[in-house]
């Protein structure tokens, strides 16, 4: 196209020079050199595209403008995604030097190819000198056998491994770390060790210290079953040592109580004083050693469906005596629907029994006190003892189930130790209930336990044990194996009211077996503690022996622990009999005995 004889451009007539920078006016000269130069460059096109018409050329020419604009387009994309890379990489890279925790790529075989700051910090060494050293040069001696193991892990299977072993610092210092390691393919294609490392070190300590602290625990918890066991024995030597004295006490008023002729007034007067003090000393061992048993959780409960109604009415028998000596009635809520409840049968009783007992003691002269029973709500039942004595003011409520805490009665006339209410509390919880008052000072008081309510046991056929033959003309024997004279003098006494029986008496358990051998008595009576062997030796070479294991043994001890009862039943005897003796219950046992005697061996 030639363009020597066209028309020159003038400002005035050029569509594009509005947008022209008003800087870059052309002279006359630097005009004809453009001229010449666009002449050049179509002189160089190809003849056939030299021959096309104006309009065709002037088509061409606005693609090719379009195509030049759409270049730079891609140019300018292209500029601003490679800016982006840059940031993102810069961005990259800070997040990686400065990360918190040591980053490393390792070849397969644990040369360290690249590593971050923290790593180079962990370790103590400049990042350009951990270039193509083996990791395992850092690790302590002694846990190399560990990273190696997790790193062939890795290089076999694929799958990530993770580790804690111990770095060397440069300054020699050991640093526990977390180790973890992965796959990963380099940027040439070849297979990578991706490594993390995370300072471990302050939970470690941590770890250490709480294992210190679980020793120290332990050696405490120890101490104190040493400590629960300690005071176990003392309580068990303390009760067999108060209780021996006392059954002689108890035993012989009991004796001269019920004697034949009968005592006179004043003498049945000083006998009442004797059991009721006797008596109350007997109480108040027992409560210590609830007490102390509830404390160490050693006391078993046997949770069953309890019936309300023959509970109330086993109670009210037993207070009957006290009640009616304080001239203070009682009565109990009637129930005509079955009502059961689910606890421990018989500490149960002694809740109740202790409730009714306070109630009636600290009652008013000719008061009252009523046993009502409620459900408050959907399965519990609320058992209520009110009575009418002079009520609890807020302070004695605020210092109430606290041992040995009697609110003021100390200088008071009755008796009492300050212990009941708070077994009864104890007791109550380990049923699964709860335990409050409720009171008026000159009023009275509401001492109520709630307890889940049970649903009645199925009835099961029982039998009645059958009454014992009659006995035979020659009187069978029961041997007594004791060595304290006092016991053997009260149970020879007790035996004397009993025609069916004839007594043998033996000092040692060796005596008393060798006794056994010979005289075959149908009942032994044997002591626990005796010089020589035991109760219980006594009692294992007995059954061992085919002459003598056959024959019914009771225990009678003051070993009067509950795990000293079950050890004894365990161990094979009949009955196991606590002393102070109670007649009736020995007597009864002995029957037990005599019937057992007489069944086909």
């Amino acid at each position: 196209m030639d363009f020597s004889n066209s028309e020159p451009v003038r400002p005035g007539n050029d569509p594009e020079a509005a947008t022209s920078p008003p800087s870059l006016s052309l002279t006359p000269e630097m005009h004809r050199r453009a001229q010449d130069r666009a002449r050049d460059r179509l002189a160089q096109l190809p003849p056939s595209v030299q021959a096309q018409s104006p309009e065709l050329m002037q088509r061409l020419m606005h693609e090719l403008a379009v195509h030049q604009v759409e270049l730079e387009m891609q140019n300018d994309e292209l500029r601003r995604v490679q800016l982006a890379l840059e940031a993102s990489r810069a961005r990259y890279f800070d997040l990686y030097d400065l990360a918190p925790v040591g980053y490393l790529t390792a070849s397969p075989d644990g040369l360290i190819l690249e590593a971050n700051l923290c790593a180079a910090t962990l370790l103590g060494v400049a990042r350009s000198a951990l270039a193509k050293r083996p990791l395992s040069r850092y690790i302590v001696q002694a846990q190399q056998d560990i990273y190696y193991q997790c790193r062939q892990q890795v290089n076999a299977t694929g799958v990530a491994q993770t580790c804690e072993l111990q770095v060397l610092h440069s300054a020699g210092a050991a640093v526990w770390v977390s180790l973890a390691l992965s796959c990963a393919q380099g940027s040439d294609g070849a297979p990578v060790l991706r490594m993390m490392l995370s300072d471990i070190s302050a939970r470690k300590l941590l770890d250490e210290s709480l294992k210190e602290s679980n020793l120290r625990l332990q050696s405490a918890c120890l101490q104190a079953d040493q400590a629960n066991r300690a005071k176990s024995d003392f309580l068990s030597s303390m009760s067999h040592e108060l209780r021996s004295p006392l059954n002689a006490i108890l035993g012989f008023a009991q004796l001269l109580e019920s004697g034949t002729p009968e005592p006179t007034p004043d003498q049945q007067a000083s006998l009442q004083q004797i059991l009721r003090g006797g008596w109350y000393l007997l109480t108040l061992i027992n409560e210590i050693l609830d007490l102390s048993l509830i404390e160490s959780g050693k006391l078993n409960l046997s949770m069953e469906p309890v019936c309300l109604a023959d509970n109330f009415t086993d109670c009210a028998a037993m207070i009957a005596p006290q009640a009616q000596h304080s001239g203070i009635r009682v009565s109990m809520a009637a129930l005509n629907d079955p009502c059961f409840v689910q606890a421990d049968r018989t500490r149960l009783k002694q809740v109740i029994v202790n409730l009714l007992s306070n109630a009636i003691k600290y009652n008013r002269t000719g008061g009252t006190v009523d046993i009502t029973c409620r459900s408050p709500s959907a399965g519990r039942v609320r058992i209520s003892v009110v009575d009418t004595g002079e009520g609890l003011s807020e302070q004695q409520l605020s210092q109430l189930f606290q041992p040995f805490n009697r609110l003021g009665q100390e200088s008071g006339t009755q008796e009492g130790t300050g212990i009941g209410l708070v077994v009864c509390k104890r007791l109550v919880e380990l049923m699964g209930g709860e335990i409050g008052v409720n009171s008026r000072p000159g009023i009275g008081s509401e001492f109520w336990f709630e307890l889940n309510q049970a649903k009645p046991q199925q009835a099961t056929d029982e039998h009645e044990t059958p009454a014992p033959a009659p006995h035979a003309a020659t009187l069978p024997a029961l041997l007594y194996v004791e060595d304290n004279p006092a016991n053997t003098e009260l149970l020879e006494q007790l035996l004397a009211r009993r025609s069916d029986l004839r007594l043998l008496k033996a000092g040692n358990g060796t005596s008393g077996i060798a006794m056994a051998r010979m005289h075959q008595p149908a009942v032994i009576l044997m002591d626990i503690n005796l010089p020589g062997i035991t109760g219980f030796q006594a009692l294992k070479i007995l059954q061992d022996d085919a002459a003598t294991r056959h024959i019914p043994v009771l225990a009678l001890s003051a070993n009067a622990m509950p795990h000293d009862v079950d050890k004894g039943l365990a161990a094979g005897f009949l009955c196991y009999l606590t002393k102070p003796i109670k007649i009736n219950a020995l007597m009864q046992a002995l029957d037990l005995a005599l019937a057992a005697a007489k069944e086909p061996r």
